[in-house]
């Protein structure tokens, strides 16, 4: 892996205003590894706004969680790469022939070909979020499970939460990239998500990509609190 894949810290950037993002993003760029643009800044800003943002010179992980039937993600993919993300994700539940089409439509590329990662479960779930769908399922089984298919699928890692990275490491291999929202420094409430962790403690837990959202845009303090995640991190043996 190279520095960009391994203890790797990546903003979450959803806001909707471009300017915002833009500026916030200069603020912090010395104390991050890239960020991610979701759903709400991605359709809200557009692509001008995306374009805006990548002229920073920084890895964008592209999270738009495709998930349809397997022409149709192929097809999404195909119409996504010359944006030239660093990364892209469907979700693994989609299946691993939708996953596979996926894969090719990134290996057919003549641009830059972008890392593919499946989300696993969302860490604003738990065992309850399975008990109301009518679902008896262990968490962290279900998570390996997912993470077990979507090697086999060609995928280059899955979204799961720090809780279960080191389970995706022991079964698919160190190589195999770990990318985990949920993170949370112990002066940070918790919000929407549920299933959360330090970011020490997800690298040590075998977290590879660290998805770090409102503990830093909405800090009264980014700068400051950017220096602090990433001191964490790089003093993880201590």
């Amino acid at each position: 892996m190279n520095f960009k894949e391994k203890n790797a810290i990546f903003c979450a950037l959803d806001m909707k205003d471009t300017d915002l993002a833009v500026s916030f993003t200069k603020s912090i760029i010395d104390y991050i590894d890239g960020v991610k643009i979701g759903m709400e800044g991605f359709y809200s800003m557009g692509i001008d706004g995306y374009n805006r943002i990548q002229d920073l010179n920084l890895p964008i992980f592209l999270d738009l969680k495709l998930h349809d039937i397997p022409n149709t993600v192929n097809s999404a993919i195909k119409s996504l790469l010359p944006l030239k993300p660093f990364m892209l994700n469907v979700h693994v539940t989609g299946g691993a022939e939708m996953m596979v089409s996926a894969k090719q439509a990134v290996e057919e590329s003549k641009n830059e070909k972008p890392l593919l990662v499946g989300v696993t479960i969302l860490t604003s779930m738990n065992e309850n979020s399975f008990k109301e769908q009518g679902l008896k399922l262990n968490i962290g089984n279900q998570v390996t499970n997912l993470a077990n298919l979507a090697m086999k699928s060609g995928l280059n890692g899955v979204v799961c939460s720090p809780h279960e990275a080191r389970k995706v490491k022991d079964m698919c291999g160190e190589d195999f990239l770990t990318v985990v929202p949920g993170i949370r420094p112990q002066t940070s409430g918790s919000q929407d998500q549920k299933r959360i962790m330090t970011p020490k403690e997800a690298v040590k837990n075998g977290a590879d990509i660290l998805i770090i959202g409102r503990p830093l845009t909405r800090s009264k303090d980014p700068i400051s609190a950017a220096k602090e995640i990433r001191m964490s991190i790089e003093n993880n043996d201590n």
